[in-house]
């Protein structure tokens, strides 16, 4: 009974979804009905019928012009064809005007299914949401609940090859999770212990528990598609241009045919039949459906596109800026380098052992909090360096660390606090060498002297390289705006490739900077981390989030990568000028097809059923060559 009730349940829905489409063809239907009983001379029949297959074609589309005209108060295009199908009834010219409803009924279903086909990309990910979750209460077996019952706090158990239903943190387990639904990168990421997870991506292999750190309603996973969602009613200035246009440019289509339903009977001779038939014909072909349509699909099949492929557009406006950068300005940190620094030198004096002596050094820096101290332990936990227990650190803060150790002193920091004469002088000049590279310095020193250098740098992203490359290649500069000294700065520049970079930067400084970016080059991109980068993100043409998944990011810009590969970035910007090159296409075969129709109306070449197939033959061209859009 169930099945069954299903069954009848899903046909209601594919009735609903598609009664357009069945209300255009069994229009056409009864309209091919009404012209046999025509030619049979069944003549009342006949006007019946096709007077059915008005009301059957047309109501839907003559709803919308009327409730639309109402509530904006402008005209628009389903008027014009409602009024041209009347106009040709009354001249008796019933299989025109039937033809006419049934192709631009037609015309509509297959609009609606293309716009909706970017809608169903959204839909997609919603459907990536499971409904149902393992909750786990102490010794209990696991029981299986409704998602939307669960809360913050609650342990959750994940098996291999289930989707996560909720934002959490790993408390038990390791495993490779698909991040695809957020990220669109495709290769699998591990997460253990204390690493985060989020709702709608896939548990691949290993078996997790997980506690629940947010509500289903503010999961990252709901945040990206409420977001989309938006970017979608968001209008380009493009769409908003043409839509105005159509109100003004339907009035315009109005007066003409009203002109046009008299001055040619006066001006060229014709008989009231042909000027009442020629101002109907103006009406169908001078509409500027396929106009209106050049643009909504292409914008909303590449957000569609983008969040596919790990791209948040904020809106249509911001897409199609993208198309106009001719600079593209970076936040260095984070963005063009890992983040993190990583030991690149070691230099231990001649009478000591390198491995004891980093054990000593990475023992002490593992009481520390900084970066440097933290890149050390890594770099010792790599070689599989043991630590040592019990040493007594003091923290000089700005300076470096003083320890104690089996009887021994020591001081870990950079040059002026273990003595700068003798950290110059140390294995001839290298700290001076090291930093012209880049690189930071520190030192360890013992009783004895300088003990060893160990010399640091944030590396720059393999993938970040090849971006800059992709850029220029796209005839965008980069620069690179950074607070780290000359040096560095100078360095980082070179590896990865920009154009320029300034050096020293302050957070609130770079404001500045765009400004006068946005003078010298007019269209300027910022690509930062969203948080202390949020004005100069606010200030550019375009903000550009390196997201990470993060939720600031969400909030801070314009377009937000979800994860921290900067070729993305060319990827958005060659999606907008694909964008931007089919809309023009549109927008110059609508007008051409428009003016074409015209003025084969006016000698008289075309009649109203070819008008009525070549302009709303043009519309569903210019939808379908705005879905390209959804293919990469």
């Amino acid at each position: 009974m169930n099945t069954s009730n299903r069954e009848n349940s899903n046909l209601i829905e594919n009735i609903k979804e598609h009664k357009e489409l069945i209300a255009a063809l069994l229009s056409g239907l009864i309209t091919l009905l009404a012209w046999r009983m025509e030619t049979n001379g069944l003549l009342t029949a006949a006007v019946i019928a096709y007077l059915s297959a008005f009301v059957i074609g047309g109501y839907a589309k003559a709803k919308e012009g009327l409730l639309d005209t109402v509530e904006n108060k402008t005209l628009n295009v389903e008027l014009l064809m409602v009024l041209a199908a009347i106009g040709s009834s009354l001249i008796g010219y019933w299989t025109e005007g039937a033809i006419l409803i049934f192709i631009f009924a037609l015309s509509g279903a297959l609009e609606s299914y293309a716009m909706n086909k970017s809608h169903r990309e959204i839909s997609a990910l919603m459907n990536l949401q499971p409904e149902e979750a393992w909750l786990v209460r102490g010794a209990f077996e696991p029981m299986k609940v409704p998602v939307s019952t669960l809360k913050v706090g609650d342990h959750l158990l994940i098996k291999p090859g289930e989707r996560i239903p909720a934002d959490g943190q790993i408390i038990k387990g390791t495993s490779s999770i698909d991040e695809s639904a957020i990220s669109g990168e495709s290769m699998p990421v591990t997460k253990q212990v204390g690493e985060n997870v989020y709702a709608g991506t896939v548990n691949l292999n290993g078996t997790l528990t997980i506690n629940m750190t947010r509500p289903n309603s503010e999961t990252l996973f709901q945040k990206i598609i409420t977001l989309v969602q938006s970017a979608q009613s968001e209008k380009s200035p493009s769409q908003q241009f043409i839509e105005r246009f159509e109100g003004t440019y339907v009035k315009f289509v109005l007066l003409a045919v009203g002109l046009m339903l008299f001055l040619p009977h006066y001006l060229l001779g014709w008989d009231w039949t042909t000027t009442f038939y020629r101002a109907m014909v103006l009406l169908v072909v001078a509409s500027p459906c396929a106009l209106v349509a050049s643009i909504m699909p292409a914008t909303l099949a590449a957000i569609s596109n983008g969040a596919r492929n790990g791209i948040l557009f904020k809106g249509g406006v911001h897409l199609e800026l993208l198309s106009s950068l001719n600079l593209l300005a970076v936040d260095k940190t984070g963005t063009l380098t890992v983040g993190t620094p990583t030991v690149t030198d070691i230099i231990v004096r001649e009478d000591l052992n390198e491995k004891d002596t980093m054990a000593t050094l990475a023992s002490i820096e593992s009481q520390a909090n900084h970066p440097l101290a933290q890149a050390i332990v890594k770099y010792a936990k790599k070689e599989n360096i043991d630590t040592i227990q019990g040493i007594e650190i003091e923290d000089v803060p700005g300076w470096g660390l003083k320890a104690n150790y089996n009887h021994h002193s020591y001081l870990v920091g950079k040059s002026d606090f273990v003595g700068s004469e003798e950290a110059t002088n140390f294995a001839n000049n290298a700290a001076e060498k090291l930093a012209e590279e880049g690189k930071t310095v520190i030192f360890m020193k013992d009783e004895q002297g300088i003990a060893a250098l160990v010399a640091m740098k944030d590396t720059v992203r393999d993938e970040a390289k090849e971006a800059v490359k992709l850029l220029k290649e796209l005839g965008i500069e980069v620069a690179m705006l950074t607070g780290d000294n000359e040096k560095t700065a100078r360095t980082i520049a070179k590896e990865a490739g920009v154009n320029e970079f300034i050096a020293e930067c302050l957070p609130e400084t770079k404001v500045n900077h765009i400004k006068n970016y946005l003078q010298t080059h007019r269209n300027v991109g910022m690509v930062g981390d969203g948080i202390n980068d949020a004005p100069a993100l606010a200030t550019a043409t375009v903000g550009i989030a390196m997201g990470g998944g993060t939720d600031v990011a969400l909030e801070t810009a314009d377009v937000v990568l979800m994860k921290n590969d900067l070729s993305k970035i060319a990827y958005a910007i060659r999606l907008s000028r694909k964008m931007q090159k089919i809309v023009k296409q549109n927008i110059l075969f609508s007008i051409s097809v428009i003016c074409l129709l015209i003025i084969s109306n006016f000698i008289q070449v075309v009649d109203l059923p070819f008008g009525v197939i070549g302009h709303e033959g043009s519309t569903i061209l210019v939808i379908l060559n705005g879905l390209r859009m959804l293919k990469s």
